[in-house]
């Protein structure tokens, strides 16, 4: 059709990523359809368009019945294109392999936007190497048309890998890598500087990478703007355990424009890393510090510079954080909705009470393992907080059921409850349950169900 770009035939196209006992690989040996054999490991396959037809003069002309059309080959081809779009990269190259018209479908620029492998045996790298060297067809070098690359969980991922999208992926925007501990900061920076429309980052996992930068190269040929070249605004760093308040300010520096920034267990982040943090990237709406064990009230002080920005904030077990630190972020950002707020223990009614009567709009809450945290605070909660959603107890050893059915008749509109390891009643629950309809709770009382 004139609507579709149609492949050249006579290119050779990666058309499965196999696994060693796949159909491709007969008795340890790979089948005559595939063009290289590799044993005790899966790669990108290599193969060349199926044939329109068998002409060989011993073939017997077949049947009547046989040459009916299949149902799915009356479709139109937008609506193949429709179907092919849901699969995934492995299987759309499967796809390849049927026809010579679902290989022409199957290479359609519109399904190449995303490229997503996943496996630990994937030799993602080869993998990489011979999909964009075959989307780069009509663009020679130049992939134009991928915006997403997701290889999470794929460890045999290497700096080789990321090189490869670096140098043929400029219009990248999207690129996760999470759990591919075998990544660099340098790969990481050719990332940033070849793909200046790269948005969302997703390192997490990636023990090895300690910052995000320019490259040197592009750092020197950019310097009068250098730090606003970076236009990642979606950033998770969670699990990058090597991450230190330096690398912080060289990723603050230059990512102005970061909007969501997720720091779980990055445990040597301290207060200046948050100071750096708030100098530089004044729009952040998301942020997460949990379990990063130097962080404190004067950490929160630094986060409250970001007022009515801030949306959403997950401190859990950060224990340095107390009601001084929950009271800086009530009174300034009082647009916020989330906050997770579970194992600070020094968190008590009074910190929940600064919180409800600011931060009206709280949609989730949890204080679980608060154990300062009684049936006042949550008292001060159901007067103020009417849009509640979502709200976790777990193991809040002063919470009784009288604070229970006190949220249950002022938030009607209570989604999820959280009351595991509260002392809290049958009678209590069924309250909750006739107030609050739709509220799903989660409790370790076995009498109620």
């Amino acid at each position: 059709d004139s609507d579709l770009s149609m492949r050249t035939l006579s290119t050779p196209s990666p058309a499965l990523i196999f696994p060693p006992n796949s159909p491709g690989f007969q008795n340890g040996r790979e089948s005559s359809t595939s063009s290289s054999s590799v044993t005790g490991e899966t790669v990108a396959m290599v193969h060349s368009p199926p044939p329109t037809r068998l002409t060989h003069p011993l073939i017997r002309l077949a049947s009547k019945h046989q040459k009916e059309q299949a149902n799915i080959d009356r479709l139109p081809d937008h609506s193949m294109v429709q179907i092919f779009s849901f699969l995934p990269t492995n299987q759309l190259c499967r796809c390849a392999r049927v026809c010579r018209r679902w290989y022409n479908l199957a290479w359609d620029p519109r399904l190449w936007r995303t490229i997503r492998l996943t496996g630990e045996t994937i030799n993602v790298d080869r993998a990489l190497k011979v999909l964009t060297r075959r989307l780069c067809q009509d663009t020679p070098n130049v992939c134009l048309m991928l915006e997403t690359v997701i290889v999470s969980g794929c460890r045999r991922l290497t700096d080789r890998g990321l090189y490869t999208i670096a140098q043929c992926c400029p219009e990248l925007r999207r690129l996760e890598v999470s759990g591919c501990y075998n990544i660099s900061n340098e790969a990481v920076f050719d990332v940033v500087s070849l793909c200046p429309n790269l948005e969302h980052l997703d390192v997490s996992g990636c023990s090895k990478v300690t910052c995000i930068s320019l490259t040197r190269e592009a750092s020197i040929k950019l310097s009068p703007l250098h730090g606003k070249q970076i236009s990642i605004r979606y950033l998770d760093m969670t699990d990058c355990f090597v991450l230190e308040d330096e690398g912080l300010h060289t990723i603050a520096a230059h990512c102005t424009q970061l909007t969501h920034l997720y720091l779980r267990r990055c445990v040597r982040i301290t207060d200046e890393g948050l100071r750096y943090l708030m100098i530089y990237c004044t729009s952040i709406k998301e942020l997460s510090v949990s379990d990063c064990r130097f962080v404190s009230d004067f950490g929160m002080r630094e986060i409250a510079k970001l007022e009515s920005r801030l949306r959403y904030l997950s401190i859990a077990h950060c224990g340095r954080i107390t009601d001084v630190g929950i009271r800086y972020i009530a009174k300034y950002c009082s647009k916020l909705r989330y906050l997770n707020a579970r194992g600070c223990e020094g968190i008590t009614d009074h910190g929940v009470e600064y919180l409800a009567k600011n931060c009206t709009k709280l949609k989730s809450l949890d204080i679980g393992k608060c154990p300062l945290v009684s049936d006042t605070g949550l008292e001060f909660l159901a007067l103020n907080c009417f849009n509640l959603k979502r709200l976790s107890l777990k193991s809040c050893e002063s919470i009784t059921g009288q604070g229970l059915q006190i949220v249950a008749a002022n938030c009607f509109d209570l989604q999820m409850l959280n009351v595991q390891d509260c002392d809290v009643s049958v009678d209590a629950l069924r309250f909750v349950k006739r107030h609050c309809k739709r509220c799903i709770i989660e409790h370790t009382n076995p009498a109620f169900f």
